[in-house]
Protein backbone atom coordinates (compact mmCIF):
# COMPACT_ATOMS: atom_id res chain seq x y z
CA UNK A 1 0.00 0.00 0.00
CA UNK A 2 2.89 1.99 0.73
CA UNK A 3 4.60 1.99 -2.23
CA UNK A 4 0.97 1.92 -4.42
CA UNK A 5 0.27 5.24 -3.05
CA UNK A 6 3.34 7.32 -3.22
CA UNK A 7 3.68 5.71 -7.08
CA UNK A 8 0.06 6.82 -8.03
CA UNK A 9 -0.67 10.43 -5.76
CA UNK A 10 3.39 11.65 -5.50
CA UNK A 11 3.52 15.31 -7.55
CA UNK A 12 7.13 15.09 -8.43
CA UNK A 13 7.24 18.41 -9.32
CA UNK A 14 6.59 19.92 -6.25
CA UNK A 15 7.38 17.19 -3.88
CA UNK A 16 4.08 16.75 -2.54
CA UNK A 17 1.04 14.60 -3.24
CA UNK A 18 -2.40 14.59 -5.28
CA UNK A 19 -6.06 15.09 -3.25
CA UNK A 20 -6.90 12.44 -5.77
CA UNK A 21 -6.77 9.27 -7.74
CA UNK A 22 -6.84 9.33 -10.35
CA UNK A 23 -4.80 12.67 -10.12
CA UNK A 24 -6.83 15.19 -12.83
CA UNK A 25 -9.95 14.64 -10.63
CA UNK A 26 -11.59 17.50 -8.54
CA UNK A 27 -14.07 17.47 -6.03
CA UNK A 28 -15.11 19.97 -4.06
CA UNK A 29 -14.23 19.36 -0.61
CA UNK A 30 -16.08 19.63 2.21
CA UNK A 31 -13.49 19.45 5.16
CA UNK A 32 -12.94 23.35 5.60
CA UNK A 33 -14.35 26.56 7.22
CA UNK A 34 -15.47 28.12 3.95
CA UNK A 35 -17.82 26.46 1.15
CA UNK A 36 -17.27 25.86 -3.00
CA UNK A 37 -13.24 25.16 -2.43
CA UNK A 38 -11.98 22.62 -4.79
CA UNK A 39 -9.21 20.36 -4.75
CA UNK A 40 -6.10 21.34 -6.74
CA UNK A 41 -2.97 20.54 -8.28
CA UNK A 42 -1.63 18.91 -4.94
CA UNK A 43 -3.50 18.18 -1.32
CA UNK A 44 -4.22 20.32 1.59
CA UNK A 45 -2.14 19.59 4.84
CA UNK A 46 -4.83 17.57 6.55
CA UNK A 47 -4.18 14.22 3.75
CA UNK A 48 -0.78 15.05 3.51
CA UNK A 49 -0.41 14.52 7.07
CA UNK A 50 -1.96 11.06 6.54
CA UNK A 51 1.04 10.27 4.55
CA UNK A 52 3.41 12.17 7.20
CA UNK A 53 1.85 9.16 9.82
CA UNK A 54 1.89 6.54 7.65
CA UNK A 55 5.83 6.90 7.05
CA UNK A 56 6.74 7.28 10.25
CA UNK A 57 4.72 4.07 11.27
CA UNK A 58 6.35 1.88 8.21
CA UNK A 59 9.85 3.61 9.98
CA UNK A 60 8.66 1.91 13.32
CA UNK A 61 8.24 -1.45 11.10
CA UNK A 62 11.12 -4.46 11.51
CA UNK A 63 14.26 -2.95 9.94
CA UNK A 64 11.72 -0.01 8.80
CA UNK A 65 14.39 3.17 9.80
CA UNK A 66 16.38 1.17 7.13
CA UNK A 67 14.94 1.24 4.67
CA UNK A 68 11.88 4.22 4.92
CA UNK A 69 14.41 6.81 6.34
CA UNK A 70 14.63 8.37 2.75
CA UNK A 71 11.06 9.29 2.96
CA UNK A 72 10.55 10.30 5.83
CA UNK A 73 12.94 12.91 5.02
CA UNK A 74 11.12 13.43 1.55
CA UNK A 75 8.05 13.66 3.33
CA UNK A 76 9.28 16.05 6.14
CA UNK A 77 10.57 18.22 2.81
CA UNK A 78 6.94 18.35 2.04
CA UNK A 79 5.19 19.30 5.08
CA UNK A 80 7.43 22.36 5.90
CA UNK A 81 5.96 23.53 2.22
CA UNK A 82 2.96 23.96 4.29
CA UNK A 83 4.47 26.15 7.28
CA UNK A 84 3.75 29.84 7.22
CA UNK A 85 6.66 32.17 8.28
CA UNK A 86 4.51 35.40 7.28
CA UNK A 87 2.14 35.44 10.01
CA UNK A 88 3.40 35.00 14.12
CA UNK A 89 3.18 32.80 15.59
CA UNK A 90 4.26 30.56 12.94
CA UNK A 91 2.68 27.94 11.95
CA UNK A 92 1.13 25.41 8.78
CA UNK A 93 -1.71 26.60 6.66
CA UNK A 94 -3.87 24.41 4.67
CA UNK A 95 -2.41 25.07 1.16
CA UNK A 96 1.35 25.46 0.51
CA UNK A 97 2.26 29.19 0.92
CA UNK A 98 3.88 29.32 -2.38
CA UNK A 99 0.88 28.78 -4.18
CA UNK A 100 -1.27 31.47 -2.28
CA UNK A 101 -2.43 32.24 1.79
CA UNK A 102 -4.60 29.86 3.07
CA UNK A 103 -6.16 29.43 6.72
CA UNK A 104 -4.34 27.87 9.91
CA UNK A 105 -6.00 25.31 11.55
CA UNK A 106 -5.71 24.43 15.04
CA UNK A 107 -6.50 20.62 14.34
CA UNK A 108 -4.26 20.45 11.31
CA UNK A 109 -1.70 21.82 13.52
CA UNK A 110 -1.84 19.64 15.98
CA UNK A 111 -1.86 16.93 13.59
CA UNK A 112 1.90 18.25 12.37
CA UNK A 113 2.94 18.39 16.12
CA UNK A 114 2.02 14.90 16.49
CA UNK A 115 3.57 13.87 13.36
CA UNK A 116 6.85 15.89 14.28
CA UNK A 117 7.00 13.89 17.44
CA UNK A 118 6.87 10.81 16.09
CA UNK A 119 9.74 12.08 13.73
CA UNK A 120 11.51 12.68 16.24
CA UNK A 121 11.58 9.22 17.90
CA UNK A 122 12.11 7.83 15.05
CA UNK A 123 15.10 9.73 14.46
CA UNK A 124 16.44 11.75 16.98
CA UNK A 125 16.88 14.84 14.65
CA UNK A 126 16.38 17.99 17.37
CA UNK A 127 14.71 20.05 14.38
CA UNK A 128 11.42 17.58 14.54
CA UNK A 129 11.52 18.42 18.19
CA UNK A 130 11.32 22.07 17.94
CA UNK A 131 8.67 21.97 15.35
CA UNK A 132 6.37 20.12 17.51
CA UNK A 133 6.71 22.82 20.34
CA UNK A 134 6.73 25.79 17.42
CA UNK A 135 3.74 23.83 16.65
CA UNK A 136 2.18 24.22 20.00
CA UNK A 137 2.80 27.62 20.44
CA UNK A 138 0.76 28.25 17.55
CA UNK A 139 -2.54 26.34 18.74
CA UNK A 140 -2.30 28.10 22.54
CA UNK A 141 -1.84 31.40 20.79
CA UNK A 142 -5.63 30.56 19.80
CA UNK A 143 -6.52 29.65 23.37
CA UNK A 144 -9.64 31.97 24.91
CA UNK A 145 -11.37 32.19 27.91
CA UNK A 146 -14.49 32.05 26.20
CA UNK A 147 -16.92 29.05 27.39
CA UNK A 148 -14.08 28.76 29.65
CA UNK A 149 -11.03 28.05 27.99
CA UNK A 150 -10.07 25.76 24.57
CA UNK A 151 -9.20 26.94 20.85
CA UNK A 152 -11.36 27.38 18.11
CA UNK A 153 -11.02 25.44 15.19
CA UNK A 154 -9.37 28.03 12.85
CA UNK A 155 -7.53 30.73 13.51
CA UNK A 156 -9.22 33.76 13.32
CA UNK A 157 -12.84 32.34 13.95
CA UNK A 158 -14.78 32.40 17.01
CA UNK A 159 -17.98 30.34 16.22
CA UNK A 160 -17.22 27.09 17.93
CA UNK A 161 -14.69 25.27 20.07
CA UNK A 162 -14.36 21.37 18.79
CA UNK A 163 -13.10 18.74 20.09
CA UNK A 164 -10.99 17.92 16.73
CA UNK A 165 -9.06 21.11 17.74
CA UNK A 166 -9.05 20.05 21.50
CA UNK A 167 -8.78 16.70 21.48
CA UNK A 168 -5.20 16.86 19.22
CA UNK A 169 -3.75 19.66 21.36
CA UNK A 170 -4.43 17.59 24.49
CA UNK A 171 -1.99 15.00 22.17
CA UNK A 172 0.37 17.18 21.16
CA UNK A 173 0.71 19.27 24.95
CA UNK A 174 0.84 15.17 26.49
CA UNK A 175 3.28 13.59 23.72
CA UNK A 176 5.34 16.58 24.21
CA UNK A 177 5.84 16.40 28.14
CA UNK A 178 6.28 12.76 27.47
CA UNK A 179 9.23 13.62 25.48
CA UNK A 180 10.57 16.25 27.50
CA UNK A 181 9.22 15.72 30.47
CA UNK A 182 8.86 19.82 31.18
CA UNK A 183 5.60 20.48 33.33
CA UNK A 184 4.38 23.10 31.21
CA UNK A 185 3.30 20.58 28.55
CA UNK A 186 1.48 18.24 31.82
CA UNK A 187 0.03 21.33 33.20
CA UNK A 188 -1.63 22.25 29.59
CA UNK A 189 -2.17 19.03 28.44
CA UNK A 190 -4.71 18.60 31.75
CA UNK A 191 -5.94 22.37 30.80
CA UNK A 192 -7.25 21.01 27.52
CA UNK A 193 -8.43 17.48 28.55
CA UNK A 194 -10.33 19.41 31.54
CA UNK A 195 -11.65 21.56 29.39
CA UNK A 196 -12.95 18.72 27.26
CA UNK A 197 -14.05 16.56 29.88
CA UNK A 198 -16.17 19.19 31.19
CA UNK A 199 -17.34 20.51 28.11
CA UNK A 200 -17.74 18.47 25.35
CA UNK A 201 -17.86 14.46 26.99
CA UNK A 202 -21.29 12.69 27.36
CA UNK A 203 -22.58 10.69 30.39
CA UNK A 204 -21.59 7.27 28.83
CA UNK A 205 -18.15 8.79 28.17
CA UNK A 206 -17.96 9.59 24.01
CA UNK A 207 -17.23 13.56 23.16
CA UNK A 208 -19.72 15.52 21.08
CA UNK A 209 -18.36 17.85 18.46
CA UNK A 210 -18.11 21.10 19.13
CA UNK A 211 -19.61 24.07 21.46
CA UNK A 212 -20.78 27.37 20.11
CA UNK A 213 -19.50 30.29 21.31
CA UNK A 214 -22.59 32.56 20.80
CA UNK A 215 -25.12 30.49 23.40
CA UNK A 216 -22.90 27.65 24.76
CA UNK A 217 -24.77 25.15 22.95
CA UNK A 218 -23.76 22.12 21.93
CA UNK A 219 -23.59 20.03 18.51
CA UNK A 220 -24.16 16.45 20.05
CA UNK A 221 -22.70 14.85 16.83
CA UNK A 222 -20.65 12.14 17.48
CA UNK A 223 -17.22 11.18 15.67
CA UNK A 224 -14.87 8.00 16.30
CA UNK A 225 -11.76 10.31 16.23
CA UNK A 226 -13.02 12.76 18.75
CA UNK A 227 -13.34 9.86 21.29
CA UNK A 228 -10.23 8.35 20.24
CA UNK A 229 -7.94 11.42 20.90
CA UNK A 230 -9.22 12.00 24.14
CA UNK A 231 -9.04 8.10 24.81
CA UNK A 232 -5.35 8.09 23.97
CA UNK A 233 -5.02 11.00 26.43
CA UNK A 234 -6.67 9.45 29.05
CA UNK A 235 -4.18 6.46 29.00
CA UNK A 236 -1.23 8.88 28.90
CA UNK A 237 -2.58 10.68 31.95
CA UNK A 238 -2.62 7.78 33.47
CA UNK A 239 0.60 6.44 32.71
CA UNK A 240 2.36 9.91 33.69
CA UNK A 241 0.62 10.30 37.01
CA UNK A 242 -0.84 6.66 38.06
CA UNK A 243 -4.27 7.84 39.09
CA UNK A 244 -6.53 5.34 38.34
CA UNK A 245 -9.56 7.79 37.30
CA UNK A 246 -8.00 8.15 33.94
CA UNK A 247 -7.73 4.55 32.67
CA UNK A 248 -11.26 4.18 34.33
CA UNK A 249 -12.29 7.08 32.09
CA UNK A 250 -10.05 5.57 29.11
CA UNK A 251 -12.20 2.12 29.71
CA UNK A 252 -15.31 4.01 29.92
CA UNK A 253 -14.53 6.04 26.79
CA UNK A 254 -13.56 2.66 24.45
CA UNK A 255 -16.82 0.63 25.95
CA UNK A 256 -18.75 3.55 25.08
CA UNK A 257 -17.44 3.69 21.50
CA UNK A 258 -17.30 -0.04 21.47
CA UNK A 259 -21.22 -0.06 21.25
CA UNK A 260 -21.99 3.48 19.62
CA UNK A 261 -19.71 3.08 16.36
CA UNK A 262 -19.87 -0.95 16.57
CA UNK A 263 -22.89 -2.69 14.75
CA UNK A 264 -22.93 -5.68 15.93
CA UNK A 265 -24.17 -9.00 13.30
CA UNK A 266 -23.64 -12.59 13.65
CA UNK A 267 -20.55 -12.89 11.88
CA UNK A 268 -18.42 -9.71 12.59
CA UNK A 269 -18.63 -6.56 15.03
CA UNK A 270 -19.17 -4.00 11.46
CA UNK A 271 -17.50 -0.60 13.17
CA UNK A 272 -19.93 1.73 11.49
CA UNK A 273 -17.59 4.27 9.74
CA UNK A 274 -17.50 8.02 9.19
CA UNK A 275 -14.48 7.29 6.74
CA UNK A 276 -11.36 5.33 7.78
CA UNK A 277 -8.97 7.82 9.24
CA UNK A 278 -11.18 8.64 11.90
CA UNK A 279 -11.48 5.09 12.59
CA UNK A 280 -7.46 5.31 12.60
CA UNK A 281 -7.41 7.77 15.31
CA UNK A 282 -9.86 5.91 17.66
CA UNK A 283 -7.56 2.51 16.99
CA UNK A 284 -4.83 4.68 18.66
CA UNK A 285 -6.97 5.17 21.89
CA UNK A 286 -7.96 0.98 21.71
CA UNK A 287 -4.05 0.36 20.95
CA UNK A 288 -2.62 2.87 24.20
CA UNK A 289 -5.32 0.86 25.91
CA UNK A 290 -4.16 -2.84 24.95
CA UNK A 291 -0.78 -2.08 26.26
CA UNK A 292 -1.87 -0.77 29.65
CA UNK A 293 -4.75 -3.42 30.31
CA UNK A 294 -4.45 -6.39 27.68
CA UNK A 295 -8.02 -6.57 26.61
CA UNK A 296 -8.18 -6.97 23.10
CA UNK A 297 -11.52 -6.77 22.48
CA UNK A 298 -11.96 -3.17 20.91
CA UNK A 299 -8.43 -3.46 18.84
CA UNK A 300 -9.87 -6.84 17.29
CA UNK A 301 -13.14 -5.72 16.70
CA UNK A 302 -11.26 -2.97 14.32
CA UNK A 303 -8.62 -5.28 12.97
CA UNK A 304 -11.78 -8.04 11.89
CA UNK A 305 -12.88 -4.66 9.72
CA UNK A 306 -9.44 -3.73 8.44
CA UNK A 307 -9.13 -7.27 7.13
CA UNK A 308 -12.26 -6.99 5.56
CA UNK A 309 -11.19 -3.92 3.69
CA UNK A 310 -8.13 -5.41 2.23
CA UNK A 311 -10.90 -6.90 -0.24
CA UNK A 312 -12.46 -3.79 -1.28
CA UNK A 313 -9.94 -3.03 -3.80
CA UNK A 314 -10.31 -0.99 -7.28
CA UNK A 315 -8.54 -1.78 -10.13
CA UNK A 316 -5.32 0.61 -9.05
CA UNK A 317 -5.05 -1.58 -5.95
CA UNK A 318 -6.85 1.16 -3.80
CA UNK A 319 -9.25 0.55 -0.73
CA UNK A 320 -12.37 1.74 -0.85
CA UNK A 321 -13.40 3.97 1.77
CA UNK A 322 -17.02 2.40 2.16
CA UNK A 323 -15.65 -1.40 4.06
CA UNK A 324 -18.57 -2.11 3.32
CA UNK A 325 -20.18 -0.53 0.38
CA UNK A 326 -21.92 -1.56 -3.41
CA UNK A 327 -19.26 -2.67 -5.97
CA UNK A 328 -20.19 0.43 -7.67
CA UNK A 329 -18.59 2.12 -5.99
CA UNK A 330 -15.15 1.07 -6.01
CA UNK A 331 -15.05 2.83 -9.19
CA UNK A 332 -15.41 6.34 -7.98
CA UNK A 333 -11.65 8.31 -7.59
CA UNK A 334 -10.01 7.92 -4.14
CA UNK A 335 -8.99 10.42 -1.87
CA UNK A 336 -5.38 10.38 -0.20
CA UNK A 337 -6.18 10.26 3.15
CA UNK A 338 -8.12 7.15 3.11
CA UNK A 339 -5.60 5.51 1.40
CA UNK A 340 -2.73 6.67 3.67
CA UNK A 341 -4.44 5.95 6.72
CA UNK A 342 -4.75 1.80 5.05
CA UNK A 343 -0.97 1.68 5.20
CA UNK A 344 -0.86 3.35 8.65
CA UNK A 345 -3.50 0.72 9.91
CA UNK A 346 -2.04 -2.08 8.80
CA UNK A 347 1.91 -0.84 10.37
CA UNK A 348 0.01 -0.37 13.29
CA UNK A 349 -1.94 -3.85 13.39
CA UNK A 350 1.67 -5.79 12.25
CA UNK A 351 3.89 -4.05 15.10
CA UNK A 352 0.72 -4.68 17.96
CA UNK A 353 0.28 -8.41 16.93
CA UNK A 354 3.91 -9.12 17.08
CA UNK A 355 3.52 -7.65 20.81
CA UNK A 356 0.12 -9.55 21.24
CA UNK A 357 2.24 -12.53 20.09
CA UNK A 358 5.29 -11.80 22.70
CA UNK A 359 2.65 -11.58 25.39
CA UNK A 360 1.30 -14.74 24.76
CA UNK A 361 4.68 -16.65 24.77
CA UNK A 362 6.40 -14.75 28.00
CA UNK A 363 2.91 -15.76 29.66
CA UNK A 364 3.54 -19.36 28.34
CA UNK A 365 6.94 -19.09 29.59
Amino acid sequence: MFQKVWSLYRVKQYGLFSEYYPQQHTDTLTYMQDSGVSSKKVSFLWPFSGIFSATNMMMRLPGGKKQYAVFLDSVINGMEKYRDTSRRPVGYQAYPPEFEKSDRYYDDNGLVGIDYLEAYKNTGNKLYLQRAKEVFAFILSGWSSTLGGGVTWLEGHIDQKPACSNGMATLVALKLYETTKDPQYLNWGLKFYNWMYDNLRDSAGLYWNDKKSADSSINKTYWTYNSGSMLEASVLLYSFTGNKKYIREAQTTAEASYHYFGKPTKDHHTVILDMPWFVVVLFRGYEALYLQDHNAKYINAIIENVDHAWHRKDLHGLIDRNWYGSTAELSKPKWLLDEACMIEFYARIAILKNVMAAGRNTAKK
